[in-house]
């Protein structure tokens, strides 16, 4: 059967509709690598003048893309911002893509400490990031070092800034990336996180979160209320994103960053497994698809996402990255969620022989027998060998 036509992009379209296509579509993301390289200098040489975009053209291999689908403006907050003491960012009701990490004005090619202030008539938040030399030559994004809340005081000024927080669609961004990434992979638009996930990983941070989960409970959870208050007033506005799309699969997703060591499941069934199902029940009834970015140790969790209303599981990174085995979550998946990832990201450093290498690649070919979409993960970094993805992509060419 010739497999002409079928782009990386169609063939994704065939797995987020529950067909299985006639080979494996393979779409990741490698700008951390080709970001890493170009920064170094150290691409090689026929690769030097190619953008990322040719780079996936030319290892035949789906570019996936992250895009906000939405933004905020923040009604009555200034926001004022240093790096390294010398203020360069200063705007009052600032429209922002990412609330409340704020990565849209932190630099990622330069070393050293950005400290943000929210400003509100209630009061001040304050946000710390760190960027290292090695991590700007590595292509990685800044670290939060810094957490929005503090202490108790704190939590009224988030209320404030949340109460007021103005949505601002991005559809027009979307639409603008899919047109330039066309049937070359994928344009996935990205929701907030999940309101126990952004507390977790925005507002309070691990060990902070778990402390006010028994000092500050009320507080706690009134945030978690006004959030979920957020999410049910911002999914209704999304039914025009991805509607028209011709022979497309409407497909959005949580940034979650599940960890079930972090969200364990008496956490999970308690602050996250109602909120997604009514997330999903509600952008299904759009005709969407939904994932969440599950890059953590899905082991825990395996028997509560299947209930979650998720239909992906993206970036899923099973063992040695994590305890959980491919077949173990293959086996708990087997009515969903889908699999998005599932190549660790070591099978293709050097230090894992080529011998190895392949036979790894060529069970997990082996146990695949519904749809699957597979990427490397969680990144494919600047140790990582482009010439075995290059590998990958030729050995999905030749099918099963």
């Amino acid at each position: 059967m010739s497999h002409e036509g079928l782009t990386q992009r169609k063939l994704a379209w065939m797995v987020l509709r529950g067909e299985t296509p006639p080979r494996l579509p393979f779409i990741t993301r490698l700008e951390a690598w080709h970001r890493s390289h170009q920064r170094t200098q150290t691409l090689p040489a026929y690769m030097a003048d190619w953008d990322l975009d040719h780079l996936h053209r030319e290892l035949e291999v789906g570019r996936l893309k992250f895009v906000n689908a939405y933004a905020f403006r923040l009604r009555g907050v200034e926001v004022r911002a240093r790096f390294e003491g010398k203020e360069f960012y200063h705007e009052y009701e600032p429209i922002v893509e990412n609330f409340p990490s704020l990565w849209d004005i932190i630099s990622t090619t330069q070393a050293g400490t950005t400290e943000t202030d929210l400003i509100t008539p209630r009061g001040t938040l304050h946000l710390r990031h760190g960027l290292l030399e090695e991590h700007v030559l590595a292509g990685l994004d800044p670290y939060l070092q810094q957490h929005l809340i503090l202490e108790p005081d704190d939590y009224s000024v988030a209320e404030y800034i949340i109460e007021r927080m103005e949505f601002v669609p991005l559809f027009d961004t979307v639409q603008s990336w899919q047109q330039h990434i066309g049937d070359n992979g994928l344009v996935v638009p990205l929701l907030q996180r999940i309101p126990f996930q952004q507390l977790l990983l925005e507002y309070l941070g691990e060990v902070n979160l778990f402390k006010a989960l028994h000092y500050e409970r009320k507080r706690t959870e009134r945030l978690l209320h006004l959030l979920d208050e957020q999410m049910m007033d911002i999914l209704p506005r999304l039914a025009p994103l991805g509607a028209g799309d011709p022979g497309g699969t409407p497909y959005v997703e949580f940034p979650d960053n599940l960890h079930g060591s972090m969200t364990s499941p008496p956490l999970f069934r308690q602050y996250c497994l109602e909120a997604y199902q009514k997330y999903t029940e509600l952008l299904h009834a759009q005709g969407k698809k939904v994932g969440s970015h599950t890059d953590g140790d899905m082991r825990p969790l395996l028997t509560l996402l299947p209930e979650s209303g998720l239909d992906v599981c993206e970036s899923f990174s099973p063992f040695p990255l994590t305890s959980c085995t491919f077949e173990e979550a293959w086996q708990a998946f087997r009515n969903g969620p889908l699999i998005w990832g599932a190549i660790p990201s070591t099978w293709l450093e050097e230090k894992t022989p080529r011998e190895e290498f392949e036979s790894n690649v060529e069970r997990l070919l082996s146990l695949i027998d519904r749809p699957i979409l597979l990427g490397v993960v969680d990144l494919f970094m600047r140790h990582n060998s482009i010439e075995r993805v290059a590998w990958i992509a030729q050995r999905l060419k030749e099918g099963k």
